[in-house]
């Protein structure tokens, strides 16, 4: 499903018609460019690549001139989004789907590629050409979303934050209150079975919530008003896609 990458502000609140009190999370999304266009003849799947924000460029160095420190986009990047019509490259790239929309069958496209010239009222992606701009617009209030960022990293941690373990009692004399307990048997199997809940790396991982409403969307500031909340921390980029 098409889509849109932006950035998370952080939360507010909006009041529906009802008085109620809806706690949202705030999207930030600039217009996103279309930088490649892939169909089903080409690739096997029909989608489209967006780019998000802008990266820095190096200087043409002359005679005596120092480079600028910091990371700068390679020239690959800069090939990349000259094609599109970029002066720069996008911070973020991400494709979109547009071949799992409902009513069109992903084996009848790619066994039959022209099929997807007739599809293309099921597809939001098929009139997409490089060079045209995704806005906030293509989603009203009301509407489900799928909402995609990563979860804040929180290093390495025990059981009882990483997998809610209870811990043991907080009573005199008792010396095991965040402890594991025992992992596994002694002589049979003699070894800690695979996917045990231990202690390990926590957050920073890449998560997916489905079913968000989109309470309000903000087409003069870009801004899209989520229902609840998204993962990811504050500025954290994360990826709006339709949900059918």
């Amino acid at each position: 499903m098409i889509g849109i990458i932006g950035k998370k502000l952080g939360m507010t609140q909006l009041f529906n018609e009802q008085g109620q009190q809806v706690p949202c999370t705030v999207v930030e999304a600039t217009p996103n460019p279309v930088t490649k266009v892939m169909t089903v003849a080409e690739a096997g799947f029909g989608a489209v690549e967006l780019g998000y924000g802008a990266q820095r460029v190096a200087r043409e160095n002359k005679k005596g001139e120092r480079t600028p420190r910091g990371r700068r986009a390679t020239k690959a990047e800069v090939g990349h989004a000259k094609k599109a019509g970029l002066d720069a490259p996008p911070a973020v790239l991400r494709s979109f789907r547009t071949d799992d929309a409902p009513g069109v069958k992903m084996s009848t496209l790619i066994t039959s590629p022209t099929a997807y010239v007739g599809a293309s009222a099921f597809l939001p992606g098929a009139s997409y050409a490089v060079g045209d701009v995704i806005k906030v617009d293509i989603f009203t209030p009301g509407e489900k979303v799928k909402v995609e960022g990563t979860t804040k990293g929180r290093g390495f941690q025990g059981v009882v934050k990483r997998h809610g373990f209870h811990g043991g009692p907080n009573t005199h004399g008792n010396t095991k209150h965040r402890k594991p307990g025992s992992i596994g048997a002694g002589t049979d199997p003699s070894r800690v079975i695979k996917g045990k809940k231990m202690p390990g790396q926590y957050g920073n991982v890449r998560h997916t919530a489905i079913s968000i409403r989109v309470e309000k969307v903000d087409a003069e500031r870009n801004l899209i008003y989520l229902r609840g909340s998204v993962a990811g921390p504050t500025n954290g980029i994360v990826f709006v896609r339709k949900q059918g």
